[in-house]
């Protein structure tokens, strides 16, 4: 309630995820992003003996040196965050108290974009390709904030290398901040990263590798402010004391060391076999498949009854991403999964 009792204006943003949905334990999920494989020996003996007995640095200075030594960017850049979403929350607090006004999102794309920016009455208008992009921060009115997923979820598509540059061009024009996704580059399973070191170094960089390292439970990620990193100095001021707990400042410190980048490069190898091998399956159920870069991507099953179908697959152990809520109602999103569960998913699809 108000001060003086009325209900709070806050509007009501229902954000939908795949992973667990209160229901019986998903045996065979295919609604996650997340790597299959298991996490490296390094990250789990960071978590067991991450040291719970007291606070972590409240300015986290090891963690962000660490950091600025394994992005190549200067510790006063790097932002401790409890995960891409509470980043999302606090970029976009951050942008509204500097007069942006207007935020981009990618359609179909992540909802907390939206739902953070709708939390606090900015106005949100959304693209639907690169060009639809330029073209609108071109013809829009109001400082914006511009979203960016490279690669994007839930399509796994990639933007072409020449949009980078223009859009660059377009946002110091227009006073427009960038915000760049970067959860899902580390799972990148073809091709190389489009985005110039140029346009990465001027926009708001974040990172979250649970989902690369199979950890979503640990929320733990960063954000990398552009240029010398004068503005971080507010974002940081705009997070809880302790935003990132002694598991999240651990787990973080591993995603650095070499031998984790080793395993993930492995998995990354397993990962294509196994998507070629899923994709060839379904293919063969007749299900219609979108390109992704990535170990995920858009499938429209051809439903003849989807809320059913659905409900008979999760009763036997498989769930499938819903991609109504990105405005895709006749599509799933389907991340790559080992053999056994690519044939449970096969024998379910059968008799659903």
């Amino acid at each position: 309630m108000g001060l003086m009792g009325e209900p709070l204006a806050v509007p009501v943003v229902h954000v939908e995820h795949g992973g667990p949905d209160g229901g019986a334990p998903v045996r065979w999920d295919f609604s996650t992003n997340a790597n299959p494989l298991p996490p490296p020996a390094p990250v789990l003996r960071a978590l067991r003996d991450a040291d719970r007995g007291r606070y972590p640095d409240p300015q986290y200075g090891a963690l962000r040196q660490g950091l600025g030594a394994f992005l190549g960017v200067a510790p006063g850049r790097v932002l401790p965050t409890a995960g891409s979403s509470e980043g999302i929350r606090r970029l976009t607090l951050a942008a509204r108290l500097q007069g942006v006004s207007v935020v981009w999102v990618p359609q179909p794309g992540y909802g907390d974009y939206r739902a953070a920016a709708q939390a606090l009455g900015l106005e949100v208008r959304g693209y639907t390709s690169a060009g639809a992009l330029l073209d609108g921060l071109q013809r829009g009115a109001g400082r914006a904030l511009v979203w960016l997923c490279e690669p994007c979820n839930p399509t796994g598509a990639t933007l072409p290398a020449a949009f980078w540059p223009a859009l660059q061009e377009m946002a110091q024009a227009r006073g427009a901040w960038l915000a760049l996704d970067r959860a899902y580059e580390p799972l990148r399973l073809w091709g190389q990263d489009p985005v110039p070191d140029a346009v990465a170094q001027s926009a708001w960089q974040l990172g979250s590798p649970n989902k690369a390292l199979g950890l979503t439970g640990v929320r733990a990620g960063w954000i990398v402010a552009p240029g010398d990193g004068e503005l971080g100095a507010a974002l940081l001021a705009l997070a809880p004391s302790w935003v990132l707990s002694a598991e999240g400042v651990e787990f973080l410190k591993a995603w650095t060391l070499p031998q984790t980048q080793q395993v993930l490069a492995a998995a990354r190898e397993q990962l294509k076999v196994w998507k070629r091998q899923q994709w060839a399956a379904l293919q063969a159920l007749g299900w219609k498949q979108q390109p992704s870069v990535v170990p995920f991507w858009l499938a429209a099953p051809g439903f003849s009854d989807k809320q059913r179908q659905l409900l008979a697959l999760r009763e036997r152990g498989v769930k499938l991403r819903d991609a109504t809520s990105f405005g895709l109602p006749g599509w799933v999103r389907v991340s790559v999964q080992p053999p056994q569960a690519q044939r449970a998913l096969a024998e379910a699809w059968g008799e659903a």
